[in-house]
């Protein structure tokens, strides 16, 4: 079964090196968006998966449920993209399996992006995200907080902002590569 996986994972990637030489590199903002979005709809989301639109104090977002997940427990996500794209259709995928893996509900936040919403509006839908989950009586403590990249780096500025206000804070964070230097001065 190993090899068989191995092999899977070659093919994937293999694919997804395919699609990203395919085309010149995108130029525009609203290009490199579509175009982000391109390549994470390559694996559509599992036929098990059920998708439901969730619009609240001016955010957009999307809840997923897998099977046998527990509706009470959430992965509050914030997707990649350099604070510039990415978005729900991007990270579709890497969110609801993720929501599978841990048998939770998840909520995919599509926070306002740079340049037409310059800093701090991301940083203020992740508090709106975050109220609104309390406002839904779920508790913190049955809250996971997630993000890759730059959505890693909107998770632990979340927390610092809960810390700072004396709040309680989600059970755990969920950092896949997040982008900790936003000088980009580290060696790294």
């Amino acid at each position: 079964m190993g090899d068989v996986d191995e092999h899977l994972d070659l093919t994937e990637i293999n694919a997804v090196r395919r699609l990203l030489t395919s085309k010149p590199r995108s130029v525009g903002w609203d290009e490199r968006r579509a175009r982000l979005d391109e390549v994470g709809s390559v694996w559509p989301i599992a036929d098990d998966i059920r998708c439901e639109d969730a619009v609240f104090d001016g955010l957009e977002g999307e809840w997923s449920l897998a099977p046998e997940s527990d509706r009470d427990k959430v992965l509050l996500f914030f997707h990649g993209g350099g604070y510039c794209s990415g978005s729900l259709k991007s990270h579709r995928r890497m969110v609801t399996e993720a929501g599978r893996a841990t048998g939770m509900r998840t909520l995919a936040i599509d926070y306002r992006r740079a340049p037409e919403h310059p800093f701090p509006a991301q940083h203020e839908d992740a508090l709106t995200a975050w109220r609104f989950l309390s406002r839904q009586g779920i508790a913190p403590d049955r809250i996971v907080v997630g993000g890759d990249s730059a959505g890693g780096n909107l998770t632990l500025c979340l927390v610092s902002i809960l810390c700072a206000a004396g709040a309680r804070l989600p059970r755990c964070l969920w950092l896949v590569s997040p982008w900790t230097d936003l000088s980009m001065s580290g060696a790294t």
